[in-house]
């Protein structure tokens, strides 16, 4: 397309999209504030339940969020110099496959 819209969401609930500049420095800088917000070492309702020792990773996603709206001009993504489209896997089960569904929208 030359002029219009990508959206893309993750349709999962422990992995999330986001844009960041990928530098060692703000990845770890946004590892930490993760953390913060849902530190490993809380204990989750989620955990409990299930018992499957994620209840941080859904919160981390819900934070984070799973889809993304990017706008096309010129046949381009407008993306600022140093963003960069990532999906982050949250979960703290590693290794599961992910899907992500991409809408285009324009002409």
């Amino acid at each position: 397309i030359r002029d219009g819209l990508v959206h893309l969401f993750v349709r999962h609930s422990t992995a999330a999209l986001t844009t960041i500049e990928y530098e060692n420095g703000v990845l770890a800088d946004f590892s930490r504030a993760l953390g913060v917000l849902a530190p490993d070492t809380a204990t989750y309702a989620h955990d409990s339940r299930w018992g499957d020792g994620n209840g941080r990773s859904h919160v981390k996603a819900a934070l984070v969020g799973p889809s993304l709206t990017i706008p096309v001009g010129g046949s381009s993504l407008l993306c600022g110099t140093w963003q960069q489209v990532v999906l982050l896997e949250l979960d703290a089960n590693a290794g599961r496959e992910r899907t992500v569904i991409c809408t285009v929208t324009g002409e």
